[in-house]
């Protein structure tokens, strides 16, 4: 029906020719030589098919009850409001201070019981060959418990107070800075009961106190003293004003932010 009909020619657009699009010369790809003895077994990781990998767990873990307390414990410090008597724990001496302090008790620690033992097995074979029963004087040693500081403290014998600052329960310390203030005694406080305990040959120690020295170690212990007076007892009725700092938790934050906003909106379109 249109066999002989030609279609008229469309003008064309006078300008600039385009360039053509340059030819992109492809890489030949290598092929991957597939061995047919091993198949491919993709795994899948449903409900009851393979192990699932390993990933970690420490949020399900089951923490022993000592670790759980001690992180509850600090959490429970953070948002609630720390009373002055307990919040002056947080505040121990600082490191110079303190490793001059650890030197100088080392001197002074209590004998062991192996020394112990010695020492009586000599005395009873000095009195078992006739040479007569001769009592050693007994040296100098740091103090060490709450009863005996606090009796020592009471008596106005201590030379200086040293107490841990994470000993639990906290009542068992609670009164001694204010008992040395008021009897004049000087007081630091030392990160770690452990640390205390150490120096007396235990696990832990709440507290310890320097009675006697030996004369070539007056100097150091009065450089102690001083050093102490100045950050603790003369501080006193400044600390024991300041509460402990609270701080609340993330949640709480983004509701009281949230709360603000709420209400600027509402007063700004008032």
């Amino acid at each position: 029906r249109y066999r002989g009909y030609v279609a008229p020619k469309g003008k064309k657009a006078k300008g600039k020719k385009v360039a053509p699009a340059p030819s992109v010369v492809k890489k030949a790809e290598a092929k991957k030589v597939v061995n047919p003895l091993f198949e491919k077994r993709p795994k899948n990781f449903g409900i009851g098919q393979d192990i699932q990998p390993k990933r970690d767990l420490t949020r399900f873990v089951k923490w022993p009850r000592y670790i759980r307390l001690q992180r509850q414990r600090s959490i429970l410090y953070k948002r609630l409001k720390v009373p002055p008597a307990i919040n002056q724990f947080t505040q121990a001496l600082d490191r110079q201070t303190a490793t001059q302090l650890f030197k100088l008790a080392h001197k002074y620690r209590p004998e062991t019981k192996q020394e112990k033992k010695k020492r009586l097995l000599a005395r009873a074979e000095q009195k078992a060959a006739g040479k007569g029963d001769v009592p050693t004087k007994r040296p100098p040693v740091i103090r060490a418990g709450v009863n005996s500081v606090t009796t020592l403290v009471e008596a106005k014998k201590a030379q200086l107070v040293v107490i841990a600052h994470d000993v639990d329960p906290i009542e068992l310390v609670v009164f001694l800075p204010a008992l040395c203030r008021k009897m004049g005694v000087p007081y630091c406080i030392i990160k770690g009961k452990a640390r205390l305990g150490r120096l007396v040959h235990r696990k832990t120690c709440t507290s310890v106190a320097f009675t006697q020295v030996n004369p070539e170690d007056k100097g150091a212990l009065a450089k102690l003293v001083e050093a102490v007076k100045t950050n603790y007892n003369d501080r006193y009725d400044e600390v024991r004003l300041i509460t402990g700092s609270y701080c609340a938790a993330l949640n709480s934050n983004v509701c009281r932010n949230l709360y603000r906003l709420l209400h600027f909106m509402k007063v700004s379109l008032v």
